[in-house]
């Protein structure tokens, strides 16, 4: 059955809207060349958007031609404003842009220590998340976003698939748990909340390592340790929304055995920030730490300086340990070593861990090093607001 008018001309608007976007400003011939519409189906939808307040004139070609030059048409950036956070458990990062994702503000703030967990920590919880909630108006006010439509938020936790929320989960601090609900009651903005090495996955497939590829497994080395999961183009969270939740995969090596409420006999207990600067101080590695940056990153900074090959071969055989276990069930292709320590130890470090991950598994799976670091957790979660609120905006209403 063919289209209505109205539907075609919605599909139209948002076929131009997207090459508007990613092209960046075009003239009406522009548009009819990558859109392959007719002169009159263009200039009729250039006119539909420029009436909803999508799209305005931003300029004229210098082509030297006869006549006049063609004007060129842009994407009203500041229609919307959009706020991306970092919520870590001991700190929160604030990035306010406009509806293209330009940037227009940043600022951070440390949160203290984590010491307000269970149901001790509920009444500590108020003003730390008043604070973060300060952090993100005095942001919004500094970028002039008098539009805030939507905010995106990258966490730790599990997000409930059903619902789209923070569930609570052992081992964060209250604050942290309540800091979404305190957004979603102060802002008219849409708030929209997604695991930090989710995000962090979207981001290296858009823009870092895992760009060409719609299979591959985000291996999450920072302050902790996680995995996400996109298979067949598909971010995949399982049931409850904890895949990738690997801290808890029992491995050899750690002693113990994980629990229902912590991980600290898991993988996390090998490759987690802190037994990873543990290993380091064995191997006699000298690491100054400081800063955001965890201490498990500026260990395998120095131990590549110093060509400390005994401390990144262990390091390279225990995170390979969890690599291929993922490889044995998914079948990935392909291990991107992701967050700050992932990016420390760049392509060096991830050729050792390829090389022993051959070794434990008959599945050929190729490791790359992240190539936006910590930094891909801010970036990935304005990636997924930026997108959920153009598919939005870009449905203007026919006329």
């Amino acid at each position: 059955m063919p289209a209505s008018p109205s539907t075609a001309r919605a599909i139209n608007d948002r076929l131009a809207l997207r090459f508007l976007r990613d092209e960046g400003p075009l003239t009406a011939g522009q548009l009819k060349t990558l859109t392959g519409l007719s002169r009159p189906t263009v200039a009729d939808l250039v006119e539909r958007l420029r009436h909803t307040g999508l799209v305005r004139v931003v300029g004229e070609t210098g082509a030297q031609r006869r006549g006049p030059n063609a004007k060129l048409y842009g994407i009203v950036a500041d229609r919307a404003h959009l706020a991306a956070l970092d919520v870590r458990t001991d700190s929160v990062t604030v990035l306010v842009t406009d509806l293209l994702g330009t940037e227009l503000a940043r600022a951070s703030t440390p949160m203290g220590e984590p010491d307000g967990k269970g149901t001790d920590g509920a009444e500590e919880a108020g003003p730390a998340v008043e604070r973060a909630v300060a952090l993100l108006e005095r942001t919004v006010a500094e970028a002039g976003a008098t539009r805030l439509h939507s905010v995106g938020i990258g966490a730790p936790g599990l997000i409930d698939p059903a619902t789209g929320e923070l569930r609570d989960s052992g081992g964060l601090p209250w604050w942290h748990r309540r800091l979404v609900a305190a957004l979603q009651q102060r802002l008219t903005a849409a708030v929209q909340v997604e695991n930090e090495t989710n995000v962090a996955a979207i981001a290296e497939q858009r823009e870092g390592a895992a760009r060409g590829r719609d299979t591959f497994v985000l291996l999450w080395l920072g302050q902790g340790v996680g995995a996400a999961l996109v298979l067949d183009g598909r971010l995949r969270r399982g049931a409850s929304g904890g895949a990738g939740e690997i801290g808890f995969l029992p491995v050899p090596g750690t002693g113990g055995l994980p629990s229902a409420t912590g991980c600290d006999g898991g993988f996390h207990a090998l490759t987690g920030s802190a037994a990873i600067a543990r290993l380091a101080a064995r191997h006699g590695v000298a690491a100054e730490g400081g800063g955001t940056e965890p201490a498990g990153a500026a260990a395998v900074r120095a131990a590549l300086a110093a060509g400390a090959d005994g401390f990144l071969d262990e390091l390279a055989g225990r995170i390979a340990l969890g690599a291929a276990a993922v490889s044995a069930v998914l079948d990935p292709g392909c291990v991107v070593l992701g967050g700050e320590i992932g990016r420390a130890g760049g392509a060096a470090l991830a050729a050792r861990v390829e090389e022993r991950l051959a070794g434990l598994s008959p599945l050929r799976t190729e490791v790359r090093a992240g190539a936006l670091g910590g930094g891909a957790v801010l970036r990935g979660a304005l990636l997924t607001v930026r997108d959920a609120a153009q598919e939005q905006l870009f449905a203007p209403e026919p006329r």
